[in-house]
């Protein structure tokens, strides 16, 4: 047997995204140690707060303040924290109804150990020191066992308010390819491409999946395509990547699909070697590969004449 191909993956990137009236608002207050609610057509007040009612999908704009204390309604222990999370000590993940809302926040505890926590606890939010307008200026819920405090009434208004935020975004994990893709990437190592045939429908994957997605049973024969190849359609990249290994690549530049001789389904790769204004559908291309890499850096030009349309409006 062939040895298991296996290798750390992280997926990572900064979620961006810009903040409606009452978004704005609820953020805009924990950064003044304020948490904001919403009010429903049924009275209730729901924390973290949305911009359409849960029930008549009714746009809901009247803020309420809640008090900072609360308390637990169900929890779970989390022995080994995870880089990137809010505490780096074990805690408890907790979903929190403060006192003066009708549904529960989802946070931390600060606990000596699963024994400290229960449902039904009494519960009030530690403030981080320093705040900026997220749901990290909550630092975590700490065990309070004193009178709650009725939050005076508040407009939601605020001046310098938090219009957007940006959120790190990851996730690593092992992954291991398996059969098919593990024959693929061995092969890519040889500078060739392989995909497996159906016996079916007799087509041929690229990447193998192990299975045919259209008719659902497993392929095993394996079959060379390539190296030349056509653009079926491709697009224009006009925002330089970050965190990759690709920061050299200037824009703008094409990522296109490439329909491999003797393939049925077109893979995506970058073309190079090309103005990307001249780059088009129809256009024979052959891989380039790099000293030591591992799959082809870009496709390029073959010099060839392009394709005809019916060779591979299929592949679209």
């Amino acid at each position: 047997m062939p040895d298991i191909l296996s290798a750390p993956l992280v997926v990572e990137f900064p979620f961006t995204r810009s903040l409606g009236p009452v978004q704005s608002a609820f953020l805009t207050g924990l950064r003044e140690r304020i948490v904001l609610g919403v009010r429903t057509s049924e009275g209730k007040i729901l924390v973290p707060p949305v911009e359409y009612d849960p029930v008549t999908a009714q746009e809901i704009r009247e803020l309420t303040e809640v008090a900072a204390t609360g308390t637990v309604t169900t929890w779970a222990w989390n022995p080994a924290p995870r880089p990137g999370q809010p505490l780096d000590t074990p805690f408890a993940w907790v979903l929190v109804r403060l006192d003066g809302a009708d549904t529960a926040l989802l946070h931390v505890l600060a606990a000596t150990g699963p024994e400290a926590v229960r449902t039904g606890m009494r519960v009030r939010i530690r403030w981080a020191p320093e705040r900026t307008g997220a749901i990290t200026d909550i630092a975590c819920f700490e065990p309070y066992d004193g009178p709650v405090v009725q939050p005076a009434p508040h407009s939601g208004e605020f001046t310098d308010p938090v219009h957007g935020i940006v959120t790190p975004a990851r996730l690593d994990y092992r992954y291991t390819p398996g059969r098919a893709q593990g024959a693929y990437i061995s092969a890519l190592s040889e500078q060739r491409i392989v995909g497996e045939r159906c016996p079916s429908c007799t087509k041929v994957y690229v990447p193998p999946r192990g299975a045919c997605p259209t008719c659902g049973v497993a392929t095993a024969e394996q079959i060379e395509v390539g190296p030349r190849g056509t653009v079926t359609t491709y697009c224009i990249v006009n925002i330089k990547a970050a965190h990759t290994a690709n920061l050299d690549i200037e824009v703008p530049y094409v990522y296109a699909h490439i329909a491999l001789d003797g393939a049925d389904l077109a893979l995506h790769a970058r073309i190079g070697g090309i103005p990307y204004d001249r780059v088009r559908m129809g256009l024979r291309v052959e891989p380039v590969w790099t000293e030591g890499g591992r799959h082809p850096d870009h496709y390029r030009p073959t010099g060839e004449p392009d394709a005809d349309y019916d060779a591979y409006k299929e592949l679209l």
